[in-house]
């Protein structure tokens, strides 16, 4: 993989996932896309989509032989998802935080406010899905979001981001720089 130059103050992406137990409840689904937006998140890309079991074998890999593994396959690919490409100054960290502790029990009690605490049911069934470091993220991107190029992104698009001004497409559930002198895209 490449090295790609980028400014210190550059925006940070990460991949957020909303499993089907939140996709299947449109509130739900609706609460963790307002946490998204409350939480300052530039939605870069967001598409919904059926997991294929093989995507999600493949996805999973590193946790093959765990005695989760099989339950969180079939899991993801028991109805659709959504994924999102997110963009913050810390996006790993804060989705992170924003999400709460993987173990539902524990998120309810250290982070009652947080997804997980908020909506999780299982350790399995929690919700969300997001980015542990800056390398899990651009190869997690890649997977859910292939024709997306992170170079071309950091070259093209972030520098209109960062430095504004950016508005929100309820349609399209994503965020454009602004070109200057209008509103947005007809």
């Amino acid at each position: 993989m490449t090295s790609i130059l980028r400014s210190p103050q550059a925006l940070q992406l990460t991949l957020a996932l909303i499993k089907p137990d939140a996709v299947a409840h449109p509130l739900i689904l609706e609460a963790v896309h307002q946490q998204i937006l409350s939480n300052k998140f530039l939605i870069v890309r967001m598409r919904e989509l059926l997991w294929r079991k093989e995507d999600c074998q493949k996805f999973y890999r590193e946790h093959e032989g765990r005695f989760f593994y099989q339950r969180l396959v079939e899991f993801m690919a028991s109805g659709p998802i959504r994924a999102y490409i997110l963009a913050h100054k810390d996006a790993v960290q804060l989705w992170r935080t924003v999400m709460g502790p993987t173990r539902v029990f524990r998120a309810r009690h250290v982070a009652p406010d947080s997804i997980r605490g908020s909506f999780g049911l299982t350790d399995t069934r929690n919700t969300t899905h997001g980015s542990d470091s800056v390398v899990s993220a651009s190869r997690e991107i890649a997977a859910f979001f292939p024709d997306f190029s992170e170079e071309r992104w950091y070259e093209e698009e972030e520098p209109q981001l960062r430095c504004g001004p950016v508005h929100y497409s309820p349609e399209g559930g994503i965020h454009f720089a602004a070109p200057s002198g209008g509103p947005g895209p007809a």
